[in-house]
């Protein structure tokens, strides 16, 4: 692993603070700029940060995630352990069941964080998740403004038109703010990074790889039988859909699931781009004749202002830096939601690329992506690594499959096969050592 030993020493690294430009503000950016003003480089020298989010509608919103193994280090490191599992969902497991809500089988979470189950012992909406982060990057930010430093400016609803650089600075133009100059740009902002696309031009084709299966993601009003577990519906043609609970006695949430084996979504979608009226007619179609609550659920399609609906994919490129601009999170190395690791990556990435920066000058810019990538890149590998055949292994297309699946279901959990599973496959995200870096974030309360 690169040598560390100038981390906490701030006169080895350049004097000048650097501007950066974090683009995305759901998980990894804010966490970003919450450890890097928080290292031990004296308050005059930190970074001057700048957030750039385009779609503030989208930051209070998102589907249920979970935080698993190094990225529970991480919270903890934020002082944000207790604060988070307080603002968790509650899922006490999930249940697999048939159109006549009949239980074929049930796995119970796991609340030991020692073991991989589909449940983890830290379930939480994507949304409140991003507005703990916010709140934290934001009182980190007044306490560096109160001592002297530069506070982080927040620039909401505006997005890059255009990303040039050279060997001394990256040149941005946003649609609204205008021209803009940094020494670094971080590119969290997601699958379809624009970032991404500005910055690696021709060589960033192809790094999406479809998994050709779709999602949808919808709240609907809670009903008293919908409790705590979360219910797991599969369909003929590869639609799956499963009922969640959002940790509130109001609503509960939605997430289905389509195959696209033969890229007929694909093709019907072509041309739409994000019109959010032609995604909900797709979906209501799909859900026409399901057996299965489908009256409330085209209800709370049709309703529902929390919607979104994308490709599910990964991303894989092979190198997360291009001269000054650095890739982060999803933007970078998206696993996909099969992976249940989404957030995990966000949070480690963001923990593994400040203390990189932090521990090089500004001058080895090349040496702290190296080792950026250096510590993130196992984990990604293996977060990548689906099972064979997944996810469609789990979207049968004929009834005759549906049954087959759900009685694997149910033979894994009468038999007790579920807990061999699951230690068998270990804990989940762990290393065996823990990279440690010298960040003094303000401690929960």
């Amino acid at each position: 692993m690169s040598d560390t030993s100038d981390f906490r020493n701030p006169s080895t690294r350049s004097q000048a603070p650097q501007h950066i430009l974090i683009v995305g503000c759901g998980i990894a950016g804010p966490v970003l700029a919450s450890l890097l003003l928080s290292s031990q480089t004296p308050i005059t020298k930190l970074p001057h940060i700048t957030i750039l989010e385009r779609n503030t509608a989208a930051l209070g919103s998102g589907q249920n995630i979970d935080i698993r193994g190094i990225g529970k280090h991480v919270i903890e490191k934020l002082g944000l352990t207790q604060g988070i599992k307080e603002a968790t969902t509650g899922e006490e497991g999930v249940k697999i069941v048939d159109a006549n809500n009949r239980i074929w089988a049930k796995y119970a979470a796991d609340k030991t964080g020692e073991v991989e189950t589909g449940t983890s012992d830290v379930e939480i909406l994507r949304g409140r998740l991003a507005e703990i982060l916010l709140k934290q990057v934001r009182e980190v930010s007044e306490d560096v403004g109160a001592r002297g430093g530069f506070r982080v400016e927040f620039i909401f609803g505006d997005n890059i038109e255009s990303l040039e650089q050279d060997d001394e600075k990256v040149y941005v133009r946003l649609a609204k703010a205008g021209s803009r100059t940094y020494d670094l740009v971080v590119g969290a902002d997601g699958l379809h990074s624009k970032t991404r696309r500005l910055a690696w031009g021709a060589e960033q084709e192809g790094c999406l790889r479809p998994l050709r299966m779709y999602g949808a993601f919808f709240s609907t009003t809670k009903e008293k039988a919908d409790g705590e577990w979360r219910s797991w519906y599969h369909a003929p043609g590869g639609v799956s859909v499963m009922l969640r609970p959002s940790g509130t006695k109001e609503k509960s949430t939605v997430l289905v699931l389509l195959a696209d084996k033969n890229d007929n979504i694909a093709k019907e979608m072509a041309g739409q781009g994000r019109d959010v009226s032609a995604q909900k007619r797709l979906v209501l179609k799909k859900l026409e004749g399901i057996n299965w609550q489908e009256k409330r659920l085209k209800t709370a399609v049709k309703a529902a202002d929390d919607f979104y609906f994308d490709t599910t994919a990964q991303i894989k490129l092979n190198r997360w830096s291009k001269g000054r601009v650095v890739l982060l999170g999803d933007a970078g190395y998206c696993a996909s939601p099969f992976s249940g690791m989404g957030s995990t990556l966000a949070l480690a990435g963001a923990y593994h690329l400040a203390g990189s920066l932090v521990a090089h000058p500004q001058d080895q810019r090349d040496h702290a992506f190296a080792q950026y990538e250096e510590c993130m890149r196992p984990l990604v590998v293996k977060a990548q690594k689906l099972p064979p055949g997944m996810p469609h292994l789990i979207h049968p297309q004929t009834v005759w499959g549906v049954w087959l699946l759900r009685m694997f279901c149910a033979i894994v959990h009468w038999s007790g096969l579920i807990h061999l599973m699951s230690r068998f496959r270990g804990p989940p995200a762990q290393v065996k050592e823990f990279q440690e870096y010298d960040f003094k974030v303000k401690k929960e309360q």
